[in-house]
């Protein structure tokens, strides 16, 4: 049977990335595709930013892929864009955020030396702290606001077992982040980490305040795997990882849960470049291969796009990269360079055939 990929392109460059993400997707495994509305666009058509509709499509479908949310536009008005994305991921039961960030032959603002062999995986808690904690608001007058960080000891073990997990497919490492010096919840996040790594003793643990590890990733990236933090923490570090590759439009994301997973590109909707067609489509391009491997268990046909992808950035590279090219003679290059890899080495399925709409 088929699978279904709920499609979010979302706002700005979100249409343009998606685009050539499913095309690749298309060209190495069929799915069927059904588009549905989220962020700025969504609240231009009907107000809010996550429609019923889309949650639903989301959760009937086998992954759901996202291109990005927000803008100027709808930064005044008394919904945001974002708050879809944190309401999808909520709706979706979704707790658990992986970035990876590894360095691709390409300039970055470090030093070679330093980048040459970053690989690091960032874990992120999605279900607690304080993005999601209550109560939260603003005081009559204005001359307040308030926000509540919570963590559980469940929400903690469930992502710290993620965590524990993916580095033993990797190094072996878990470096968790927490500001334990000053915050409680860091104090009951520490404590069950720790709790949690001696389930693990095959893999090692070691703490970092989170201003300590802001430094240190960027000192010396070479020494950490996977990266363990709550909401806040995970999302900061995660886009500084982005210094390890030359760009944040390179990286992508797995969001995984007890429902459908999202995969999106970690960069913004950035409105400036929508419509010029000079997106970096490197992120998403990453993202539906971690929706082969993590979605529909084909790690080989992820790694294919992987390996298509960074031999394209060896030819050619969008401005945000030092390059020229356009997002369509990245993608057509990847095109190329996957052809090339399936031909030599074939692991899809010989009765693929290119995605097809849903209705």
């Amino acid at each position: 049977m088929v699978p279904t990929v709920a499609v979010l392109r979302g706002d700005g460059v979100g249409p343009e990335v998606i685009d050539a993400a499913l095309s690749v997707l298309g060209a190495c495994f069929p799915v069927r595709v059904k588009d549905a509305l989220i962020g700025g666009a969504a609240i231009d058509a009907t107000g809010d930013p996550l429609p019923a509709e889309t949650l639903e499509v989301c959760r009937q479908s086998q992954a759901a892929l996202l291109g990005a949310v927000g803008g100027p536009k709808w930064e005044t008005g008394s919904v945001r864009p974002e708050s879809g994305l944190l309401r999808l991921r909520q709706g979706l039961g979704l707790y658990a955020n992986l970035r990876p960030a590894r360095y691709m032959g390409l300039v970055a603002p470090l030093r070679d030396g330093l980048v040459r062999h970053a690989n690091v995986l960032v874990v992120r808690d999605l279900a607690g702290g304080v993005y999601f904690g209550e109560p939260r608001g603003t005081s009559a007058d204005g001359s307040e606001a308030f926000d509540t960080w919570r963590q559980s000891v469940a929400q903690t073990e469930r992502i710290a077992h993620v965590a524990f997990r993916e580095a033993r497919r990797r190094r072996r490492r878990v470096t968790s982040v927490d500001k334990a010096n000053v915050l409680e919840s860091s104090r009951l996040w520490r404590r069950t980490v720790e709790k949690v790594a001696g389930e693990y003793p095959d893999v090692e643990l070691e703490h970092r305040y989170v201003d300590a590890m802001s430094f240190e990733m960027l000192q010396s990236p070479q020494r950490f795997d996977v990266i363990l933090a709550d909401n806040l923490f995970g999302d900061i570090l995660s886009d500084e990882a982005a210094a390890l590759v030359g760009s944040i439009g390179l990286l992508p994301s797995a969001s995984l849960g007890d429902g459908t997973p999202l995969f999106e590109p970690v960069h913004g909707a950035a409105p400036s470049l929508a419509g010029r067609g000079i997106a970096n489509p490197t992120g998403a391009l990453l993202s539906v291969a971690m929706m082969l491997e993590y979605a529909f268990k084909r790690p080989d046909l992820a790694r294919l796009v992987q390996t298509a992808v960074v031999g394209t950035l060896r030819e050619a590279r969008t401005p945000d990269i030092g390059g020229s090219a356009s997002t369509h003679e990245m993608t057509a290059l990847v095109h190329r360079h996957l052809g090339w890899l399936l031909h030599a080495e074939p692991t899809a399925d010989e009765t693929s055939v290119p995605y097809e709409w849903g209705v």
